[in-house]
């Protein structure tokens, strides 16, 4: 039994639109020559950069319906960008990459009032992900995660040294003993378990976390563990977490999770829906298995309707900047 099917859009931190590559990161002359006109992605300490709203599709944070969405260009938001100053690149800033000829780079920044910076304008990851256009979510995505690694990177792991930039921000190498440090990042799986069956009453197993409000629920993730690979995570994360057993494990997709430097491997499996259920004390408050049309339901509703018919269920699903949100659609629509 197995009713496979895929992703109907990319995971909307997956989206990308820069050319990304190690040579350009050596080539000093190539950088200093583009530093002119390159253009820097500013990013403060609470992960906040500047972007700029359609007024056609609206303003503040509201992101558009899923009808004025594609993958190229979002939901009506663009970055904002700052112009370079000085000869030669920032000390410590990071090259995220080339588009049209143009370089961009990120830096540790705050709103600018003299240069005329609206703080209101600014925003994290998490609000404006969905609404950037395919080359701002990759640019932001890779500022946020790159940045973070740099903050807690300040100390060599090896011999506790500091360390100091290089490689255009992509490495790091300590004082002592010159020992290399990279871009750290953490492997998640995230899972859609579902029944294997098709129609309506088709049953996906879904999870509350014990700090989240009543019916917000999403599916199931967890952190994989050295030497482990992540079909064998996805089936030690649902058995310790729901107490389930699940076959026929699919990969799906995946995105960066930058929160501070998650990579989410997403998978869909099987379980048998007559197997109890058992949430792991403390770390989830209730599971319970929703069928196809339920899920319908929700997703037609929207994010934030926290209303439910008398006899039916309150069922708040995810946002839509996470991949969790992309397979639940996903699922939905097979």
């Amino acid at each position: 039994m197995n009713a496979d099917f895929s992703l109907v859009t990319p995971p909307v931190l997956s989206r990308a639109a820069v050319f990304r590559d190690e040579a350009l990161r050596t080539d000093v002359a190539r950088q200093e020559a583009g530093w002119p006109k390159a253009r820097l992605v500013v990013v403060d300490d609470q992960g906040r950069t500047p972007v700029s709203w359609d007024a056609a599709v609206g303003s503040g944070f509201a992101v558009a319906d899923a009808g004025s969405w594609d993958v190229a260009h979002g939901a009506g938001a663009t970055l904002k960008t700052r112009a370079t100053t000085g000869a030669t690149p920032t000390e410590g800033a990071v090259l995220l990459g080339e588009a049209d000829g143009v370089a961009y780079w990120a830096i540790r920044g705050k709103p600018d009032l003299v240069a005329g910076d609206d703080p209101s304008d600014w925003a994290d990851l998490r609000m404006t992900g969905t609404a950037l256009d395919a080359l701002g979510a990759g640019l932001f995505t890779t500022a946020v995660a790159v940045l973070n690694w740099h903050d807690a990177a300040q100390f060599c792991a090896r011999d506790g040294s500091p360390t100091h930039v290089a490689n255009a921000g992509w490495h790091r190498h300590c004082e002592a003993n010159g020992h290399e440090e990279y871009p750290r990042t953490d492997p998640a799986v995230i899972c859609l378990v579902h029944d294997g069956a098709e129609g309506d009453d088709a049953q996906v197993l879904l999870a509350r976390q014990p700090v989240w409000p009543e019916g917000r629920f999403t599916v199931l993730a967890g952190f994989v563990e050295g030497g482990e690979s992540l079909e064998a995570c996805v089936q030690r994360e649902i058995h310790e977490e729901v107490g389930v057993e699940v076959t026929d494990i699919r990969y799906l997709g995946s995105q960066a999770w930058p929160f501070p430097r998650s990579l989410m491997v997403g998978f869909h499996a099987v379980a048998d829906p007559s197997e109890p259920v058992v949430p792991a004390d403390g770390e989830i408050a209730e599971a319970m298995w929703v069928t196809r049309a339920e899920l319908r339901l929700a997703l037609e509703r929207g994010d934030w309707s926290g209303k439910a018919e008398p006899g039916e269920r309150l069922l708040l699903l995810p946002g839509k900047v996470s991949i969790a949100r992309s397979m639940l659609e996903s699922w939905a629509a097979s």
